[in-house]
């Protein structure tokens, strides 16, 4: 059985090179039938490829598929044989780290159509393959070729309109899962997985192999890696130490029904049911007086320590400035009727 198996529709540069692949329907773990039609229709000889394809092969494979009765491929197929822009059929038989572009952006396609979670996928080695470009309103363009573009676009007055320069795009060009509310899409990147009942606003971000379990309140920022519980708020500018920035080992996390107040921040996993208070910057190293009930110190340890424990509430002492923590007497429940996005 082959792990993940997309249909693409893509961009290449002026050299041939892809820059970029679009795909409706991946799948993770496909039948071995489908598979079998792909050796069949593609030549294709095992492992992991991606396989470019002209609108002959398209065709072969699209009634090839449909008399398996994998209809969605089959439509898909047909379609893609008429495209005006390069088509590939990308064939993952493990979860390898991957060796081309097609390959990266079929696992991001994977993550984002929530099919597989965060730490979910072997993600190493991605930004090798993952071309630094201009993303316009007329697609991905090569920065090489871009004002080249750029002219020709002013020549026939037009103005062709820069978004970002990034290696990745804003997950909203490729998949916009369902039940989420997102007010500024250009702050989640393909390769977040957005939980149903998610809202993330303006000041929320949503990094790739990062997200949401769902009915959470985003208004700040989930760094890579990062996995955030449902039923979560977190506030507006506060911070989520990813791997990626410093974060170490840990495999940072919020829990389930958490707070994480303004201009806050976290660098341990959180259990459920924590909070931190708003202004205060939680990392691994950070002294902490644990309190009792009583508020009666007990003993002074680092926030690792505390690291996946539940209903903890984190303050700031406002007369010493030393870092506190309690246990959390009250659980973060959010408005059913705020955050409903059917």
């Amino acid at each position: 059985m082959s792990f993940a198996f997309g249909i693409g529709i893509g961009s290449q540069n002026n050299l041939g090179e892809w820059l970029e692949v679009f795909y409706p329907h991946p799948i993770i773990t496909p039948d071995t039938e489908l598979i079998d039609v792909v050796e069949t229709a593609l030549d294709y000889k095992g492992g992991n490829q991606a396989i470019p394809t002209t609108a002959e092969q398209l065709t072969q494979l699209a009634n090839a598929l449909r008399q398996t009765g994998a209809t969605e491929q089959a439509s898909l197929a047909e379609k893609a044989a008429n495209s005006k822009r390069p088509v590939v059929v990308t064939v993952l038989a493990t979860d390898d780290t991957a060796s081309s572009t097609p390959e990266v952006y079929l696992k991001l396609h994977l993550i984002s159509h929530r099919q597989v979670k965060p730490h979910g996928l072997r993600l190493d080695g991605i930004f090798g393959l993952l071309p630094n470009l201009a993303w316009t309103n007329e697609g991905a363009i090569d920065l090489n070729e871009l004002p080249e573009r750029q002219l020709k676009a002013r020549l026939e007055g037009r103005t062709l309109e820069i978004k970002s320069v990034d290696k990745f795009p804003q997950m909203t060009d490729y998949v916009v899962p369902k039940g989420v509310r997102i007010a500024d899409t250009a702050r989640v990147r393909l390769g977040a997985y957005v939980g149903e009942g998610t809202t993330v606003m303006h000041e929320g971000f949503i990094n790739f192999n990062a997200g949401t379990e769902g009915t959470s309140m985003i208004e700040g920022r989930i760094s890579a890696g990062v996995m955030v519980g449902k039923g979560s708020d977190l506030g507006g500018g506060c911070s989520t130490m990813g791997t990626l920035s410093g974060g170490g080992n840990m495999v940072i996390a919020v829990g389930e029904n958490c707070l994480i107040g303004a201009n806050a921040g976290i660098g341990i996993p959180l259990g459920d049911r924590c909070k931190i208070e708003a202004g205060l910057y939680i990392t691994a190293g950070t002294k902490v007086a644990l309190l009792d009930d009583s508020n009666t110190l007990v003993e002074i340890i680092k926030a690792r320590d505390l690291a996946n424990k539940q209903d903890l509430l984190f303050r700031r002492n406002s007369q010493t400035g030393a870092v506190e923590c309690k246990t959390n007497q009250s659980a973060v429940e959010l408005n059913e009727a705020l955050h409903a996005n059917n």
